[in-house]
C-alpha cells in the first residue's frame, strides 16, 4: 500500500497535469545555456544532408503523415453518412488516424440517447472503453452516469469523444489526432442536433472550442461552438470525471457545472 506522502504527490501531479503543466524538475541539473550553445555549434558545422528519394523498399524513413489529407478524407467520409449507424461504420473504416494502428482493439464512437438535448464530449476512450466499444463505461464513466442521473440528465444525453481509438497508455490525444477525427465529431453533432454541449475535461474543451486555457479557467463558463454549416451551440466545459476520481474535493465544482447546464436547458422560454 502506498504511503500518504506518495498518494499526496500522485494527486498533486494529476492536478498539475489537468491544469496544463507539462514539465517538472529533473533528477539532475541541466545547463541549458551550454546545451543550447552546443546545438548552435553543431548546426553551424553540420552540412545539410542531401534529399533521399523515397522509393518502396529503399529503407528510407517515410515522411510524416499528411494531416491535411487525412482531414479532407474524414470530411468526405463523414459527409456521406446520413445516419449515426452509417457514421459509426465510416469511423471504423477510416484509416487516417494513427491511433487506429497503435494497439486499439476497435473504434469507440458513442452511447446514449441520439435524441437527447445534451451531447457530452470527452477526450478519448480508455482500456475499458476499448474493450467494450462504448465511451465512458469504466470507473470514470460510472461516476459520470451517477452525476448525470442526480442532475436529471440520465436519459437526455448522447456521449462521444474527440478521438475514437484508445491512445496508447491512455495518454492525452494529440492535436493532430483530434483534428483528423473532428469532421466525424462535427457530423455527429449535425445528426444528433443537440441543444447544447457538455465538454468533459481540458483536452475536449480545448479541441472543440479551439482555446488554449486550462480547464480550471474554462470550466463553468458558457462558450459558443460554431459548425462549418453555420450551426451555433452553447458549450459548457467541466472537469473530467477521471480527474474527479483523483481529486474528490473537485466534485463540487463539477456538480455546480451540471446545475448550470440543467438550469439553462430547462429554463422557461428558452429559445429552441
Amino acid at each position: 500500500m502506498s504511503s500518504p506522502h506518495a498518494r499526496a504527490v500522485e494527486s498533486a501531479l494529476a492536478f498539475w497535469a489537468e491544469t496544463g503543466v507539462d514539465a517538472c524538475y529533473g533528477e539532475e541539473p541541466v545547463d541549458r545555456l551550454a546545451e543550447g550553445a552546443a546545438r548552435l555549434k553543431a548546426k553551424a558545422v553540420t552540412p545539410r544532408p542531401a534529399a533521399v528519394a523515397q522509393t518502396p523498399g529503399s529503407g528510407a524513413r517515410q515522411a510524416a503523415p499528411d494531416v491535411s489529407a487525412a482531414v479532407e478524407q474524414a470530411k468526405a467520409m463523414a459527409a456521406e453518412a446520413q445516419t449515426l449507424d452509417a457514421l459509426a461504420a465510416a469511423i471504423a473504416a477510416f484509416d487516417g488516424c494513427g491511433l487506429k494502428f497503435e494497439g486499439a482493439k476497435q473504434a469507440v464512437f458513442s452511447r446514449g440517447n441520439p435524441e437527447g438535448p445534451v451531447m457530452v464530449i470527452g477526450e478519448g476512450p480508455g482500456g475499458e472503453e476499448d474493450a467494450r466499444g462504448e465511451p465512458f463505461v469504466g470507473k470514470a464513466g460510472q461516476l459520470l452516469d451517477r452525476m448525470l442521473e442526480a442532475a436529471g440528465l440520465k436519459d437526455r444525453v448522447f456521449i462521444t469523444n474527440t478521438v475514437f481509438w484508445r491512445p496508447p497508455g491512455n495518454r492525452t490525444p494529440t492535436l493532430a489526432e483530434q483534428a483528423v477525427c473532428a469532421p466525424f465529431l462535427a457530423r455527429a453533432i449535425a445528426l444528433v442536433r443537440p441543444k447544447m454541449l457538455l465538454l468533459a475535461g481540458g483536452a475536449a474543451a480545448k479541441s472543440v472550442l479551439q482555446r488554449e486555457e486550462g480547464i480550471l479557467t474554462l470550466r463553468g463558463r458558457w462558450f459558443e461552438w460554431r459548425g462549418e454549416d453555420g450551426a451555433v451551440l452553447p458549450a459548457l466545459p467541466t472537469l473530467h470525471p477521471a480527474f474527479l476520481l483523483r481529486q474528490p474535493a473537485a466534485k463540487k465544482k463539477a456538480w455546480l457545472d451540471l446545475l448550470t447546464l440543467t438550469e439553462r436547458l430547462d429554463r422557461p422560454g428558452r429559445p429552441e
